[in-house]
C-alpha cells in the first residue's frame, strides 16, 4: 500500500508538470484614466424614527474610565444616506453602505470604515466607489482611502475628503469632496 502511494504521488506530480494549458497573452491596451471629482454629503442619524447606523457587535466588557458613550471594539453596520446638499429636504443621490470598527484609546477615537457608495441618480446612477480606511474623528479634515468601485468607477483609486458638517448626539452630517481616478 505504502508503495502504491508513492507510485500515485509521483505520477500526480508528473501529469502536473507535462500537462499544458491553455491561454491566450494579449497586448496590455489600457484605457485613458479619467478623473472625477464629486461633492456631495453623507447624513447619518443613530438614533431616532429611521436610523442609519446599527450597533451589530461589541465587547462584553464595561470600563468606568471610558469617556465614550460606544466601547472600544465596537462594530457598527451603516446604511448612511447621500444627498447633495446639507438641507433635510435636499435631493438623495445614493447610499453609504457598510461597516466600521470603532478603535479608541485615552487620546483619540478612530473608526475603520469600509463603506460603498451607491449612486442612484445622474451620470452615476448604479455605480458606486469603495473605499477603505481609517477615520480618526477628532481629525477637522479627514483623508479616506478610495480602492475601487462598480460600474462607471471600475478599478477605481482616489481619496476623499471628510469633514463634518454638523454633529450631536443623534445625527451627523459630513461634508465630501471625493477625487476618483478611473478608466
Amino acid at each position: 500500500m505504502k508503495r502504491l502511494t508513492w507510485i500515485l504521488i509521483l505520477h500526480l506530480f508528473s501529469v502536473s508538470v507535462q500537462s499544458q494549458y491553455y491561454t491566450e497573452s494579449l497586448p496590455y491596451d489600457p484605457e485613458e484614466a479619467k478623473v472625477t471629482n464629486l461633492h456631495f454629503f453623507l447624513h447619518e442619524f443613530l438614533s431616532g424614527s429611521n436610523p442609519t447606523v446599527a450597533v451589530i457587535a461589541q465587547a462584553n466588557i464595561t470600563s468606568s474610565d471610558n469617556n465614550s458613550s460606544v466601547p472600544f471594539s465596537t462594530i457598527f453596520a451603516l446604511d448612511d444616506i447621500l444627498k447633495i446638499g446639507p438641507e433635510d429636504n435636499a435631493e438623495v443621490i445614493g447610499n453609504a453602505q457598510g461597516l466600521g470598527i470603532l478603535i479608541a484609546d485615552t487620546n483619540t477615537t478612530n473608526l475603520l470604515w469600509y463603506w460603498d457608495f451607491g449612486f442612484i441618480t445622474g451620470k452615476f446612477n448604479g455605480s458606486s466607489i469603495s473605499m477603505f480606511s481609517r477615520n480618526p474623528t477628532t481629525v477637522t479634515v479627514r483623508e479616506l482611502s478610495v480602492v475601487g468601485g462598480r460600474g462607471k468607477f471600475r478599478m477605481a483609486k482616489g481619496f476623499a475628503q471628510l469633514k463634518d458638517f454638523s454633529r450631536n448626539d443623534t445625527t451627523t452630517i459630513a461634508e465630501l469632496n471625493v477625487t476618483v481616478i478611473h478608466y
